[in-house]
């Protein structure tokens, strides 16, 4: 624990990810063991931090312990609980989230969802483990919580690499560099440069809660929706097998303007005749959909296929509007 006299605090919760890692080897960046790493320990990591929080308190808390390509309800529950629980208290500037960074754009997504605007909500991650020779996570997580420090910082964006991007936006795009996420066509929020945030567009025109998050029910209730992509030779074999399974939702990821094969849009076509609800994105990192006269599947706004599944299992919950 950082102890100062301010009366307002940070609260970091930790969940794990490459950031906690460790390997046997450290010149070894891929062979580790994420989320080995207490969150209480990633922060005594970081040289000087006392001097970068100008008076704030840190206040931390392990909320999971996972590598991120294992995230799940489970854990999105308890981590919406206590990030909205942490928001609420007056003493309490803003919330840093470490994560991994395999569905970190998830997370995000499903965090402006159902979370209050107003207070910002920061997420991190890092490429490297905690035990690499040059870590990237101690330098991402002081860029979050100088964000987490600025004036106009508001709603959920993710931190990475010295860039700040908007949760609705931002995706993973390598597999391994360091600067491994982008914003696409929208461009990032800004920059983190020396512990000072360049803002180039606003936090708050980007950042819209959907739904009351406190009404979340309990994880195992929450509808299976599922994605299914279209590619050469696509049929509509695993449609037909989710539908048998009970699947609620899905979400097809479409080649080019979401254009599907036909044997695919067939299966889609008796799923939705099955009260399956099925919407439309494409496979292409950058652009959206545009809807055609001919669509007979509706389309995702916007979103890519992953955050198009966490919009629509929200949606088929059922739950209240945020105010």
């Amino acid at each position: 624990m950082v102890h100062t006299h301010s009366l307002q605090k940070i609260v970091i919760l930790g969940t794990g990810g490459t950031i906690a890692g460790r390997s046997a080897l450290r010149s070894d960046n891929i062979g580790y063991v994420a989320a080995q790493v207490g969150v209480e320990a990633l922060l005594a990591d970081i040289p000087d931090l006392a001097a970068h929080l100008m008076g704030y308190e840190l206040v931390f808390e392990q909320v999971a312990q996972v590598d991120s390509k294992d995230m799940n309800e489970t854990v999105w529950a308890r981590l919406v609980q206590r990030t909205a629980h942490a928001l609420a208290q007056p003493d309490v500037q803003s919330v840093v989230i470490t994560h991994g960074t395999d569905t970190i754009e998830e997370t995000a997504f499903f965090l402006q969802s159902v979370l209050p605007p107003g207070k910002p909500v920061v997420l991190t991650c890092a490429m490297r483990p905690a035990s690499a020779l040059s870590p990237d996570g101690p330098q991402n997580l002081l860029d979050a919580l100088s964000v987490a420090m600025d004036a106009k910082a508001s709603g959920v964006v993710v931190v990475c690499a010295g860039v700040v991007h908007a949760a609705e936006q931002v995706q993973k795009i390598h597999p391994y560099r360091l600067d491994a996420f982008s914003s696409g066509e929208a461009g990032p929020l800004g920059w983190v440069e020396e512990a000072r945030v360049r803002w180039i567009s606003s936090p708050a025109a980007r950042t819209r809660p959907l739904w009351d998050g406190s009404a979340l029910p309990a994880p195992s209730t929450w509808p299976q929706v599922e994605i299914v992509m279209n590619h050469a030779g696509s049929t509509g074999v695993v449609v037909r097998a989710l539908v048998q399974a009970g699947v609620r939702g899905l979400v097809a990821a479409g080649t080019g303007n979401g254009t599907l094969s036909q044997s695919l849009t067939e299966a889609l076509q008796q799923a939705m005749a099955n009260g399956v609800q099925v919407v439309r994105s494409t496979r292409c990192p950058l652009g959206q959909v545009i809807p055609a006269p001919e669509f007979t599947i509706a389309v995702a706004q916007g979103l890519s296929p992953v955050k198009a599944r966490v919009a629509l299992q929200l949606a088929l919950m059922g739950l209240p509007p945020a105010s």
